[in-house]
């Protein structure tokens, strides 16, 4: 049986194409005028987004992207093409990347696999979003449906669930901590992005379980095939489990509010303030929401969650890169995509 044509999709969230202001602003319009970003009418998103937020938030996110910005780009985007190539020597399909916002465009992934592929069947698109959010999976998928949609393609769309606990995603950020455990320190803190808890009730497909109760994460329940705090806790769990670390030195926080909603708790820049107060000095911290470094890792939680810590008095901050392109994340990644292998070369 003649094998399908098919090839592959890493979809990102993206990144301005520089570190300039008017950049800087076009990325902030779009990330942000997304109604699954800033859940609210498309009138009050506006004008809270274009007449408030953008024009003071552009200047000071273009001074942050300045501090880790590398001179082959934005680090995502690099990364990312990196993960494109690393993943490409492993497939025998081709490989493109695009971004839910910014460049690579989704279109533009779409037509360089046709290009590539005329009669191309298949994409599997692989969200690099380990977790179910509206504001990052959710929003991402229905992007590229969209664009498919518009644009007529004929091929099927294939898309990778979420991988918050599988099996060699979990093996694969745990060899990523694993050298950092030989540090002295006093607790590991899994910071992961935070979300409004209002996003969380909203994908509540049963209506009645997501933040009910304390307990509602670990009780079993359909909401949590697209409850992004319960995914979380589980990929803390599990990597506890996997790495064998002790309860007393775990601890799991949510960094990156924006705006007056309730967010998820508990705040990581607060807590990184409050730990040395309690007696904590040192401290490692890994950012599992994201498998590729970005202005989240690099900047907000190596540059400013290192100084919110040292500043309250803390001794030993740690940050611990992201997956990136580290090879027993890509056989991972590889493995989910279901994509074909490359034949050995014999020698």
């Amino acid at each position: 049986m003649q094998e399908k044509k098919r090839a592959i999709i890493l979809m990102n969230l993206g990144s301005p194409d520089s570190t300039e202001v008017k950049d800087v602003r076009k990325y902030l319009d779009e990330f942000l005028m997304d109604k699954r970003v800033i859940h609210a009418p498309w009138f009050f998103r506006a004008l809270l987004v274009k007449g408030l937020i953008v024009p003071f938030r552009a200047p000071k996110s273009a001074e942050a992207y300045r501090t880790i910005w590398w001179k082959e780009g934005s680090p995502l985007v690099v990364l990312t093409q990196q993960l494109q190539k690393a993943v490409q020597e492993k497939v025998s399909v081709p490989v493109e990347i695009a971004m839910r916002y910014g460049n690579p465009t989704p279109k533009a992934a779409y037509d360089s696999l046709l290009k590539q592929v005329p009669d191309l069947e298949e994409v599997i698109l692989f969200p690099l979003y380990p977790h179910y959010a509206m504001s990052s999976y959710e929003t991402a998928v229905e992007y590229m449906k969209e664009v498919k949609e518009k644009q007529g393609y004929k091929f099927t769309l294939t898309i990778v669930p979420p991988y918050y606990n599988d099996k060699d995603y979990i093996k694969a950020l745990s060899a990523s901590i694993q050298p950092y455990l030989k540090e002295d320190y006093d607790k590991i803190i899994f910071s992961y992005h935070g979300i409004p808890e209002r996003h969380i009730k909203l994908g509540d497909v049963t209506g009645c379980h997501c933040l009910q109760t304390e307990n509602c994460c670990s009780t079993p329940s359909p909401a949590h095939a697209y409850c992004y705090r319960h995914q979380t806790f589980e990929t803390t769990r599990l990597v506890q489990q996997e790495l064998n670390l002790p309860a007393e030195k775990v601890e799991q926080t949510f960094q990156s509010r924006l705006g007056r909603d309730k967010w998820l708790l508990p705040f990581t820049a607060v807590r990184l303030a409050e730990l040395p107060n309690e007696g904590v000095k040192k401290v490692l911290v890994v950012c599992p929401a994201f498998v590729s470094d970005c202005l989240e890792t690099l900047e907000e939680m190596a540059i400013g969650g290192k100084e919110i810590f040292e500043h309250a008095g803390g001794e030993h901050f740690t940050h611990i890169p992201c997956m990136n392109v580290q090879t027993q994340w890509v056989d991972a990644l590889v493995k989910l995509s279901g994509a074909p292998k490359t034949e050995p070369v014999k020698a």
